[in-house]
């Protein structure tokens, strides 16, 4: 199995850097031939390290324990389904992942594009099999999942017991997608740059690209926060881990090019702006592979080896520096078509949403490499906490949120007064009857920024509801038919637009789930005897008793907590510790309650002699509210995304409800 996985992707390598140079040759000889040859290369490529995953998988499932990987990651009494995903629990395993999904990626979007675009493909394919050769280099020379072992084990060390979880078999594919589904966008930035295309066909050739590559980031992003929040036992889901913040970055990044990219579509503007962004977004997602393998942070998410770093660091300097220079090369040719006319405008806010996101990942950048500066500078690291970072994005999530509202109320070019106080006189008084209450009813000292976002909440969902209405209403005037058949059409004829307000949605629930688990978690430690109770937040934990159950992979030492609300029994919970025949890990087993309203999250941090339980216990309103958001942001992405209906059919904000729809017009 080593010698034909090193085989494969040694074939791979070749195809690839073969990829690149007819894809070169052909725009210097105009043969068309040339570049099908090299397109088909990228297929082949995408073939072989398909066959080199299946072989690896198959390593993998066989307790093949000549193989390194396979012996520090599996062994034979773990499941089949985690022999599967143990796979990218390895260093060289996830960058093999990686390599996979990307030629994937590679050999689709040169199918997609074997009939258009012919000018822009040969540099396409030559950037995306760059990107290939790079990886299947490190894979071949530097970190090989088939490496051998010198003396084969009788038996494998097994897989880390925090990465036995179904959200961490899932995690980081799907997180994969997103940051590898980005760089087909920058391939063609690349390609429209190299051919001085600067038009707006090449944003549309990676529109859909960007979008489910988004898409797929943030849901990446929200599963590792359900992993991090049912294993790691501290009652909480996003702590400003460094590895954390490097997927949260370039998703910022994306959010503000799939905003700005609107703007040169419809105005000619932001061109440079939108190439920068672009290269950024890419950039940022190599940078955040590179802190998960370069050992120059500390986090529960990062390999422990550490000799990949200067490869990659090398890479991100050689494509920023290129790219960068390249754009700098054609700022003739990225001239905006129109100026910012009004900064009460539909352009102007997408502008602010921009700087803000920037603003945001700037801060989360500075503060994740905080560290590694003053090490660098003073010799000793210095750590920002989760109150930097918690402040920061505090006062910028809610602008953004308020922006998100506001956008599509607002016209093109320039507002009127008469406009605005038409559009904004409902949702603002909404927000003021909610917020009055709130206000009231809450410690508003305490609670204040919690209030505010529950405000702003308010405040969004009352400008993209009117939206919803004001274009259904014109289309049940002017269509003669159903109100839901209005709502049904308006949606289905501009699927971009109406999807983009669903993930504005889906955003307002997420906020809404920040604010209830940051500004309302009640958290208590206590030590509750056998028989005994103690109270937490108005519910009643009874300890009824421990026990210890054993199996060949964890020992679990758990106790049954009765739960009460005013004398009537909910629930039982079970937290318990437990102990890994992996390296002897000791690990806790988190037991919560979740409903609409709150979760119960209980950590047993210590079992007495006698029975008497040590808890942690955290009641976390509001936080299924996260979780339902991903499915409202991931329906809205994939309708913004899916095919046909995208154009600008149905009422345009701004525009006056009463305008004639436009026909839709489906882009490719």
């Amino acid at each position: 199995m080593s010698l034909f996985g090193r085989a494969v992707l040694l074939l791979a390598l070749g195809l690839a850097v073969y990829a690149i140079a007819m894809s070169l040759a052909s725009r210097r000889g105009g043969r068309s031939h040339w570049q099908r040859s090299a397109e088909n290369a990228v297929h082949a490529v995408a073939g072989l390290t398909t066959v080199a995953m299946v072989g690896i998988w198959i390593a993998f499932l066989t307790d093949d324990f000549s193989l390194r990987h396979v012996a520090e990651y599996t062994s034979s009494t773990l499941a089949w389904e985690y022999k599967l995903t143990a796979v990218w629990g390895s260093q060289a395993g996830s960058l093999l992942l990686w390599m996979w999904i990307f030629s994937l990626f590679a050999s689709l979007a040169v199918y997609l594009n074997r009939a258009r675009n012919r000018e822009l493909m040969p540099v396409v394919v030559a950037v995306l099999m760059g990107v290939a050769v790079f990886f299947l280099l490190l894979l071949s020379f530097v970190t090989s999942p088939f490496e051998v072992l010198a003396v084969v084990p009788d038996e494998g060390r097994g897989l880390n017991p925090q990465l036995q979880n179904f959200y961490m078999q899932i995690h980081p594919p799907i997180l994969y997608l997103g940051y590898v589904g980005l760089a087909i966008p920058f391939a063609f930035a690349m390609a429209a740059l190299v051919t001085r295309r600067l038009d707006t066909a090449w944003i549309t050739s990676v529109r859909r690209w960007t979008i489910f590559s988004w898409l797929f980031l943030g849901i990446g992003i929200l599963l590792g926060a359900k992993w991090a929040y049912e294993t790691l036992g501290w009652g909480g889901y996003w702590a400003w881990d460094p590895v954390e913040n490097a997927a949260f970055i370039p998703w910022l990044v994306a959010t503000a090019f799939l905003h700005s990219v609107m703007v040169q579509e419809r105005r000619g503007m932001l061109k440079v702006w939108n190439m920068v962004l672009v290269v950024l977004t890419f950039v940022l997602c190599l940078f955040g592979t590179f802190l998960t393998r370069s050992g120059i942070v500390q986090s529960v998410h990062a390999f422990g080896e550490s000799t990949l770093g200067p490869f990659f660091l090398g890479f991100i300097v050689l494509i920023g520096a290129g790219s960068f220079a390249l754009i700098m090369s054609r700022l003739d040719d990225l001239r905006s078509q129109n100026t910012l006319e009004s900064f009460v405008s539909r352009e102007a806010i997408f502008l602010f949403n921009n700087l803000l996101l920037l603003a945001m990942a700037f801060a989360v950048f500075w503060g994740t490499m905080f560290p590694v500066l003053t090490e660098i500078v003073r010799g000793d690291r210095i750590v920002l906490g989760q109150g930097f970072y918690n402040q920061v994005a505090a006062v910028i999530g809610v602008l953004l949120l308020i922006l998100t509202g506001i956008g599509p109320l607002i016209a093109w070019r320039k507002s009127s007064p008469a406009q605005l106080r038409r559009r904004f006189a409902g949702p603002l008084a909404g927000t003021a009857a909610v917020l009055v209450p709130v206000l009231i009813f809450t410690d508003a000292r305490q609670h204040w920024l919690a209030a505010i976002t529950i405000a702003a909440a308010v405040f969004v969902t009352s400008c993209v509801l009117s939206e919803f209405w004001r274009g259904t209403r014109v289309r049940h005037a002017v269509g003669d038919t159903s109100w839901p058949g209005a709502l049904v059409s308006l949606v289905a004829r501009n699927r971009r637009r109406y999807g983009g307000y669903i993930v504005h949605l889906g955003i307002v629930v997420l906020f809404i789930g920040f604010a209830g688990s940051k500004g309302f978690t009640t958290e208590a430690d206590r030590i509750i005897e056998r028989g005994g109770s103690a109270q937490v937040a108005g519910f009643t934990l009874v300890n009824e008793g421990a026990e210890r159950i054993t199996t060949p992979h964890v020992t679990t030492t758990q106790v049954r907590l009765g739960v009460l609300d005013g004398g009537d029994r909910m629930t039982t919970l079970t937290p318990g510790i437990q102990e890994f025949s992996v390296d002897e890990v000791r690990g806790s087993k988190v037991a919560i309650d979740s409903s609409l309203q709150r979760d119960i999250y209980v950590v047993l941090t210590r079992l007495n002699a006698d029975g008497s339980a040590e808890l942690s216990v955290f009641v976390n309103p509001l936080v299924a509210w996260i979780w339902i958001a991903g499915f409202i942001i991931g329906a809205g992405g994939l309708l913004a995304a899916w095919p046909g209906g995208g154009g600008r059919g149905g009422t345009r904000a701004g525009s006056g409800p009463a305008e004639r729809p436009r026909r839709a017009v489906v882009t490719p």
